[in-house]
């Protein structure tokens, strides 16, 4: 089963592999980072831990028993007891109930070791995965649309005086 681990200096390289190795498979759904961003790397994993130590963040990688990357799931604009999910699972662990495990793993973590109430997370009209893994972890559409780097989407959240 895999592990959910907050964000460390040492996921530096597996999260660099799994970035690369799913680059053109994110890019399907969303828009590509961009080669600077693999470029500026470790700078860019130093700037996230600097921003998780300041409490407005908390970032988190889905590693299987090997340290192998599965996902990231973060918690980002944290503020009076909410914040906003974001996550992103790798291709070849797709369906298999993955993003659904970890969803679970940050809305525990979310609410135990962060103190948090309430969790907001979009996901695009046209990415069924992601809308039936906050449905299946208890998110529910607010009925806003929201708009996802050009493409329409619907806010969820999810109420974490709830058991998740």
């Amino acid at each position: 089963m895999p592990h959910l681990q907050r964000l460390r200096a040492d996921h530096a390289d597996a999260l660099m592999r799994f970035e690369r190795e799913n680059r053109e498979f994110f890019a399907r759904s969303i828009p590509d980072r961009g080669d600077s961003y693999f470029a500026e790397f470790a700078a860019r994993h130093a700037a996230l831990l600097d921003e998780q130590d300041t409490g407005v963040c908390h970032f988190h990688v889905l590693v299987d028993d090997t340290g192998t990357v599965l996902g990231r799931f973060n918690l980002i604009d944290v503020e009076d007891g909410q914040a906003v999910l974001g996550f992103r699972v790798a291709e070849r662990a797709t369906g298999r109930g993955t993003a659904t495990h970890g969803v679970g793993r940050i809305l525990v973590a979310a609410r135990d070791d962060y103190g948090l109430r309430r969790l907001v997370a979009d996901a695009a009209l046209d990415n069924a995965g992601s809308r039936a893994v906050l449905r299946k972890t208890g998110f529910v559409p607010t009925g806003e649309e929201v708009m996802l780097n050009g493409r329409p989407g619907l806010r969820h959240v999810r109420d974490l005086n709830t058991h998740p």
